[in-house]
């Protein structure tokens, strides 16, 4: 066999291999692009800023809601598998249905409220992700109400189906999770990527008095306000899904300054970063400041 052949052979074979990204298609699939606005809008609107939102963001716990709680369902559900499978106790089994079907709701309010602020790529498997839950607690209630009846057979049959669609969910979360971040922390820890000690940024008398703007340090993007001869210095990048914090709008809450990220909305204080309301979760890492006799503005990362 010639060089030749073996390479075309090579290339046939490459083309057999399914290929490891087998949802990258659906996030470019726009058929469910006018549902998927009308319900996020939907969703925004009904829901609104507030304490209410911030906790299905997941806010006063500091990381998304959801994922916890679609934990509980989903354990409680692998858990009734096992039962049915062993043929091991029917009532125990039951209780872990009815427990799984009762965190569906809080686990979809919460899931809902995070997808409907994400990126429309995200939106897209989002979609797909809840459609599938859902039928995942309609398979469950089904096989529930089943074996209310006394029809334990086919009860456990529509359980075994439920299983497999609540895996199919769980795959599609993990894609959205780790292959398109969302929920993660876009604003990591800087720490790392400053040395230590203070640095040089930018003469006071270069920053407009009042107004955010971007100045950076090193490898990092910076926001940073001046108020009078005071500077104050987070991340740039907002910890939900990377938005320049520096286009935000400066708001008051209670009493302290805040900026809101001009993508979707997350306020933070601008004293230290903190979270003032979703849908981000993690606070902006935030730098101490400095001036020089020379009015230089230094930085460096607060602990």
């Amino acid at each position: 066999m010639d060089k030749t052949t073996r390479s075309r052979r090579a290339i046939r074979l490459t083309r057999k291999v399914p290929s490891g990204n087998l949802l990258d298609g659906l996030e470019q699939v726009t058929t469910f692009d006018r549902p998927i606005r009308s319900i996020a809008k939907t969703v925004r609107r009904k829901i609104g800023p507030g304490p209410v939102r911030d906790t299905l963001h997941g806010v006063p716990i500091g990381h998304p809601l959801h994922p916890s709680l679609a934990t509980i369902g989903i354990g409680c559900w692998v858990a009734a598998a096992v039962l049915d499978w062993t043929r091991a106790d029917g009532r125990a089994a039951r209780v872990l249905l009815a427990t799984g079907i009762g965190t569906a709701l809080p686990t979809a309010a919460a899931g809902l409220t995070d997808w409907s602020t994400l990126h429309r790529e995200q939106q897209r498997v989002g979609f797909v992700h809840a459609l599938t839950n859902a039928t995942a607690t309609g398979l469950y209630t089904a096989s529930l109400l089943l074996r209310m009846a006394g029809k334990e057979r086919a009860g456990r049959f529509f359980s075994f189906a439920g299983l497999g669609a609540v895996l199919g969910g769980a795959y599609l979360g993990g894609h959205l999770a780790y292959r398109q971040a969302a929920g993660a922390n876009h604003a990591e820890s800087l720490s790392h990527l400053v040395p230590l000690g203070w640095h040089d940024l930018c003469a006071l008398k270069d920053l407009p008095n009042g107004r955010p703007v971007t100045r950076r340090l090193g490898y990092i993007d910076l926001f940073v306000l001046r108020l009078g001869d005071g500077v104050t210095v987070l991340a740039d990048r907002c910890s939900h899904l990377a938005g320049p914090l520096h286009q935000g709008r400066l708001v008051m809450e209670h009493g302290e300054p805040c900026v809101i990220c001009p993508w979707h909305g997350s306020v933070f204080r601008i004293s230290d970063g903190t979270v003032a309301h979703g849908p981000a979760t993690s606070r902006q890492p935030a730098f101490q400041t400095r001036l020089r006799r020379d009015g230089t503005v230094q930085v460096r990362p607060a602990p």
